[in-house]
């Protein structure tokens, strides 16, 4: 199919916010699309193809748009050290050979992001260059434009992963609860929407959890209070918010040898870091199942792994697939990473998916009592507000209340799963502002955070955030910085510090790449606060009290 028809598509989910008219045209386009494009074709669609990073982000692109798509020589470094002028027709590709044909269709694209995809070291940015030239040469301007888009992961049309499935669903007639389920197991879209274009009804309904395959993690809706989740959710499990890094682990045991256990693990994103992590591998050993599929999450502790207070986020996450058994610096304890499990969806040769939380956990226990999350049983929100203090106390972030009777529904948010948080806010001063990209380009975006100095009395950036900001917001917020701009870069806007703004936030944790040894934790706007004087603003001792265990 040409990309051209993608592009029309896309410009037809533009002109609409209503998610029935989006899912219809994509359907429509779905319906018509080979087998083989399915899969790339969804990935262009959702700014997201099956290649992932190839090495081309906005500079490239702008460079692109800056110097035109027409053909010129480039001075390219091949693969064997010798360097050479292309020009046009001369790029080689793999192992030397010329690339295929151009061809501004789905084919074609996906040919060229896995052509590019494979160049690396000296020259291989002036190859990218000439590549999506030679490509962007022989494509209209909406097809161009589509291009583009794909490249910086930038679909600007509203019909993300939720959409895409109700579409695939409508042109494979499949009920769309069935897609959905098909597609957390399958754990993939573009692969689960072309076992349904291909098989239709039957072959979903065939899709089943496998071992080794991850499955798209289920999500938690968002609850101010535990008294509001309870409300909800009624009798229900409260168990500690962790916060480390989410892990998905799977186990496969011959059953005459344990010792020849096949062992995977995946990040949230479903990316395999087996390697990464071999104490987690031992422990996976070490647990007495035939098969077991558990979700979890990877913390980092001091000492042996059982102090009182966790590591702060970005310190597991340092962790993350170094050795655990090292440390680089003699004056600080050892790091150690500790797999701890909420959920348990295959055990035995069993999904539990469908099973109820009561009887999963139940089972989770009796499998892994020592890495199990700790969680208690609740009917009252004074019962669930005293495992909510607890959590705090030993420098967790708060809590997931949980419905006893849910299954486990995978890749979606759902009001079965709550998580309750502490809710912060503080009053900061903007220093400066990065122009945005995407939808946001020509506005400045990215506001860069101050907290007052106590003893000098002068702002210290603390952290940064884009989160928060409405159209309207972000139009006044341009106009209003660069009338107070005092010197600007390529991307930065430095302005005379005299405006505070509200922002909600996590939380706050140690670190070294601002001045005042802190940063803030998922900062989002709130409101400018115009009746408040620079001077008022929160210094850097409220942000260091936010601190975990201070």
């Amino acid at each position: 199919m040409r990309l051209a028809r993608l592009a029309e598509t896309t410009e037809r989910l533009r002109a609409t916010s209503k998610r029935t008219v989006k899912a219809d045209a994509l359907a429509e386009l779905l319906a018509n699309l080979s087998p083989t494009d399915v899969v790339p074709a969804i990935g262009f669609l959702l700014a997201t193809p099956r290649q992932g990073s190839i090495g081309v982000g906005w500079g490239l692109v702008s460079k692109l748009d800056a110097d035109g798509v027409n053909e010129t020589a480039v001075h390219v470094d091949t693969k064997d050290g010798a360097a050479s002028d292309l020009g046009a027709g001369e790029v080689r590709g793999v192992g030397g050979r010329p690339p295929p044909q151009d061809t501004p269709d789905v084919a074609g694209l996906d040919r060229l992001l896995s052509e590019i995809a494979t160049l690396t070291g000296p020259g291989s940015e002036a190859a990218r260059q000439h590549r999506l030239r030679r490509y962007l040469a022989v494509c209209d301007e909406k097809e161009q434009g589509f291009v583009r888009r794909v490249l910086v992961g930038d679909a600007r049309q509203g019909a993300l992963a939720g959409v895409m499935t109700d579409a695939v669903a409508k042109a494979a007639g499949v009920k769309r609860t069935a897609m959905r389920r098909g597609v957390m197991l399958q754990g993939n879209l573009g692969e689960a929407a072309h076992i349904a274009l291909t098989g239709g009804p039957e072959a979903v309904e065939a899709i089943d959890l496998e071992v080794h395959r991850p499955i798209q993690p289920m999500l938690a809706s968002t609850a101010t209070d535990v008294a509001r989740a309870i409300d909800t959710i009624g009798p229900a499990s409260v168990e500690w918010k962790l916060d480390g890094a989410r892990i998905q682990l799977h186990i496969d045991k011959d059953t005459d040898t344990e010792h020849d256990a096949q062992v995977s693990i995946f990040t949230r994103n479903l990316n395999d870091v087996t390697t990464r992590l071999p104490h987690v591998v031992a422990v996976a050993h070490s647990l007495p199942c035939r098969s077991a599929v558990l979700d979890g999450e990877l913390l980092g502790f001091f000492g042996d792994g059982h102090a009182e207070e966790p590591q702060a986020f970005q310190d597991t996450m340092s962790a993350f697939g170094t050795d655990p058994t090292r440390s680089g610096d003699d004056t600080r304890p050892t790091t150690n990473l500790r797999p701890y499990f909420f959920d348990i969806m295959y055990l035995d040769g069993r999904s539990l998916i469908d099973t109820a939380l009561v009887d999963r956990l139940a089972a989770l226990h009796r499998l892994a009592p020592s890495y199990s999350v700790p969680q208690t049983f609740v009917e009252t929100a004074q019962q669930a507000a005293t495992v909510f203090d607890e959590a705090i106390a030993k420098g967790h972030e708060g809590v997931m209340v949980k419905a006893v009777g849910g299954g486990y529904e995978a890749g979606r948010r759902n009001k079965s799963w709550q998580k309750v948080k502490p809710v912060y806010t503080l009053d900061l001063v903007v220093l400066a502002a990065e122009w945005g990209h995407g939808r946001r380009h020509g506005w400045l975006s990215n506001l860069h955070l101050g907290a007052l100095d106590p003893q000098t009395g002068q702002p210290v950036m603390v952290g940064k955030t884009f989160k928060g900001l409405t159209d309207e917001l972000l139009a006044w917020q341009t106009e209003a910085l660069q009338a107070r701009k005092t010197r600007e870069s390529d991307q930065t806007v430095w302005v005379t510090p005299d405006l505070v703004v509200e922002v909600a936030l996590d939380g706050a944790q140690a670190s070294t790449r601002y001045p005042g040894g802190v940063a803030l934790r998922f900062a989002r706007v709130r409101r400018y606060r115009p009746d408040k004087d620079p001077l008022s603003a929160d210094t850097l001792d409220a942000v260091r009290a936010l601190l975990p265990g201070v």
